[in-house]
C-alpha cells in the first residue's frame, strides 16, 4: 500500500490544494484549515450553506495563503489584530480577524456578509475527548486533525454510480492505494513512513459530498450521498473514510509506504 495523493485545505470549505508532500504540526498538516469563514454572529460557514465556496481557490504563495474569488480578484490572507469569538460546531474559539478587502470580496461574490478568521497558535480547540482520551488539538477542521480515504472504496462506489465522482468530493488529507475496498472499516492504526496515525472514528458524510468541486453546484440527485446511504449507513452516519490523529511529527509524501494495523475480529 502507498500514499496515492495528499491534500491540504488552507481555508475551511474553500477549494483544496493537491500537494506532493506536507509536514505535520500540532494541528495536523501544516497550515490546514487554520482559516475559516464566519457570518456576522461568528458562526462558521461552509459549502453546506454556500456550495459556491468550492469555486474560491486557495494557493500558498510567498506571502502566505492566497485566495482567488471569482470576478473579484486575488487576495492575501494575513491575520490582523482584531479578535473575535467564533463557533465551529459545539466549540467556541478565540480567533484573529482577517483582511477587510478579502472580506468585502467574498461578501460581494456570495451576496451576504462574511469574514475570514484565523486560529492563532495560542488558541486551543480540543479533539473530542470521548473519541481521543489524550489532550490533542485541532484547527478549524470538523473535528479531527486528518482524514484518510481509500481509493479502492471510491472505485467501488463509482461502479454503482451513473456518473463517477472524484475523491475531491470527500476532502481527504491522505488517499491510500493498494488496499481492498472498505477495508478501512477495520483499520486500527496506520503507519506512513515513520509516522503512526491512530484511527479515531469513521467519517460521517453530509450534503457537501454532493457539491461538484469544479462548478460549486449540488448534484440534483444528491449523489453520491444517496447511493452511499443505501449500503454505508451505520450508527455513526453515512460513512466514507477514517478520521485519524497523528502520533508524532514528520513529513508525508506521495509514494510513501503504508502499513495498516487491523482491529481484532
Amino acid at each position: 500500500m502507498r500514499v496515492q495523493s495528499l491534500f491540504i485545505y488552507p481555508v475551511k470549505s474553500l477549494a483544496g490544494i493537491e500537494v506532493s508532500s506536507f509536514e505535520l504540526d500540532e494541528f495536523g498538516p501544516a497550515g490546514d484549515r487554520r482559516w475559516m469563514l464566519v457570518g456576522d454572529q461568528g458562526q462558521f460557514i461552509t459549502q453546506r450553506q454556500l456550495p459556491l465556496l468550492a469555486n474560491v481557490t486557495t494557493h500558498i504563495g510567498p506571502q502566505g495563503v492566497e485566495i482567488g474569488v471569482p470576478g473579484q480578484g486575488d487576495f492575501v490572507l494575513k491575520p490582523g489584530n482584531g479578535r473575535m469569538a467564533v463557533k465551529v460546531w459545539r466549540d467556541t474559539v478565540d480567533a484573529l480577524t482577517g483582511p477587510e478587502p478579502a472580506d468585502a470580496a467574498i461578501s460581494r461574490y456570495l451576496g451576504q456578509s462574511l469574514r475570514f478568521v484565523y486560529m492563532p497558535d495560542e488558541s486551543v480547540r480540543r479533539v473530542d475527548p470521548l473519541r481521543v482520551p489524550e489532550n490533542r488539538r485541532v484547527g478549524f477542521a470538523d473535528g479531527f486533525p486528518l482524514l484518510i480515504t481509500n481509493q479502492a472504496s471510491l472505485d467501488e462506489l463509482n461502479s454503482r454510480l451513473a456518473n463517477a465522482v472524484d475523491m475531491r468530493r470527500f476532502r481527504p488529507n491522505v488517499v491510500i492505494s493498494g488496499a481492498e475496498a472498505w477495508s478501512e472499516d477495520g483499520w486500527q492504526s496506520i503507519t506512513v513512513g515513520e509516522t503512526r496515525f491512530a484511527v479515531a472514528k469513521p467519517c460521517s458524510r453530509c450534503v457537501m459530498t454532493t457539491v461538484d468541486p469544479d462548478t460549486g453546484l449540488k448534484d440534483p440527485d444528491t449523489e453520491p450521498l444517496r447511493t452511499l446511504s443505501r449500503y454505508r449507513k451505520t450508527g455513526d452516519g453515512v460513512i466514507f473514510g477514517q478520521n485519524v490523529v497523528h502520533q508524532g511529527s514528520g513529513r508525508l509524501s506521495v509514494g510513501d509506504a503504508v502499513d495498516i494495523s487491523q482491529q481484532e475480529s
